[in-house]
């Protein structure tokens, strides 16, 4: 990963350096108004992953992508100021010496060296003894510790070191108890790391406080707050059964008057007919978005609605229409707030493909349903930390509205610690 800064007057400016210099795929990691302008941090081939090993324990307080980037940027800000005090002393030394007429003891090789190619000379040293009386022998000294310390700290931050050999026992011991709770290999190790000494349990109840801090959660209702909500996801994630449980929980306790039910998908035949079935169960209007209705244009009609829940197509972005429903809903003049609904019984990896499918639409949430139907909750609570996605709402059961909940960490993560224990238990009758 190659990280660098640049400065600009103006912000379009930086931009072009970015893009001249980095490339189209450099990804930004920071930017910041500074004296004279503004202040970009790029990086090529960057990964969450690896940042997270650069960091170490200071990557404990970034619980989404985007405080990590923040940390990784202020990393390298600190490396460039130790780098440019180190040539500042060096230059010093080296003036003063010419100044007394001495014999310059350190090579323009080795200054040129740590100049041109300070993130990556190794070799960055004096090449000739100091005379006891030349009376720079203490300087000289101190100078060359000072680029020891900062060759040590560019080689920290140019590549992670490679895993350790004899890996501490209880940590072992603990990466494994974590992805069998299910989170991936990366994360587990993560917090495994972090946890220095002591019991195995008292690793384990630390690794859990730490997943709670990180998994974020929707502080008040829709029904009490109100406004315009979307659920966007793939098809079978559970979307239009989520609306109808949405539905029907606000009904049971503001009535029907203030809500209605919006559906996108003009795609597919009698695609909106299970929405319709709930709107005339719970006596609740439902508008379908077409060639003659536009988005905007039924949201506006719906204006004195307290609650509109829109339901929308499954589609990928290999579909028809895929990006034009995705457009609508991000360029509407109306506040829609666009929730992804994640299946709990989905890969990591599809879960985060879905995730880049969707996030065009300026996602705010998500929904996780068919709790009940997962093994394991680990890879979903895994991914709402990884993503930094608010999760609003999970689903565990078919039952109208019983089986939808307000998400909270702490029970979130109770009831995956409760799901493994159930799943280690039967594995231990089958045995």
């Amino acid at each position: 990963m190659k990280v660098k800064r640049f400065f600009a007057q103006s912000m379009a400016e930086a931009l072009r350096q970015v893009r001249d210099q980095m490339g189209p795929e450099a990804v930004i990691l920071s930017n910041r108004r500074v004296d004279g302008g503004v202040e970009i941090v790029t990086a090529l081939d960057y990964d969450e992953n690896m940042a997270r090993q650069r960091l170490g324990d200071a990557a404990r307080e970034a619980t989404n992508g985007s405080r990590l980037a923040e940390l990784q940027a202020e990393q390298h800000r600190r490396l460039e100021d130790e780098l440019g005090r180190s040539r500042e002393r060096i230059r010093e030394v080296r003036e003063k010496r010419s100044a007394q007429g001495g014999r310059n003891n350190v090579s323009d090789q080795g200054f040129t060296s740590l100049g041109a190619n300070a993130f990556g000379s190794s070799d960055i040293t004096p090449e000739e003894p100091v005379s006891a009386n030349s009376g720079y022998s203490g300087e000289l000294a101190q100078m060359r510790a000072e680029i020891s310390s900062l060759r040590d700290l560019v080689s920290a931050s140019r590549s992670p070191e490679p895993e350790k050999t004899a890996v501490n026992a209880v940590q072992q011991r603990l990466a494994e108890r974590l992805q069998e709770f299910g989170l991936g290999h990366e994360l587990a190790g993560s917090l495994s790391r972090r946890h220095r000494a002591g019991r195995l349990e008292d690793g384990w109840k630390q690794s859990l406080k730490m997943l709670a801090a990180g998994v974020k959660t929707a502080r008040t209702e829709w029904s009490e707050e109100g406004g315009v909500y979307a659920l966007v996801g793939p098809t079978g994630s559970g979307k239009t059964t989520t609306i109808g449980k949405l539905a029907a929980h606000y009904v049971l306790r503001h009535g029907a008057d203030s809500l209605a039910l919006v559906t996108t998908d003009r795609y597919r035949v009698a695609a909106h007919e299970q929405l319709f079935v709930f709107g005339r169960i719970l006596n609740v209007p439902v508008r379908v978005v077409d060639e003659s209705h536009s988005l905007d244009d039924i949201l506006d009609e719906l204006s004195d609605r307290h609650l509109v829940l829109i339901d929308t197509a499954g589609l990928t972005s290999s579909d028809k229409g895929y990006e034009e429903q995705l457009t609508e809903l991000a360029r509407s003049h109306h506040q829609i707030c666009t929730h992804l609904v994640v299946s709990a019984t989905s890969q990591p990896r599809i879960m985060k493909s879905v995730w880049h499918c969707y996030k065009m639409a300026n996602l705010t949430g998500c929904v996780m349903t068919k709790i009940d139907e997962a093994l394991t909750l680990g890879e979903s609570l895994g991914f709402v930390m990884e993503t930094g996605l608010p999760v609003a709402y999970y689903t565990d059961g078919q039952k109208i509205p019983e089986d939808l909940h307000h998400a909270e960490p702490v029970p979130l993560v109770r009831l995956a610690v409760e799901r493994l224990r159930k799943l280690q238990q039967q594995e231990a009758v089958a045995v």
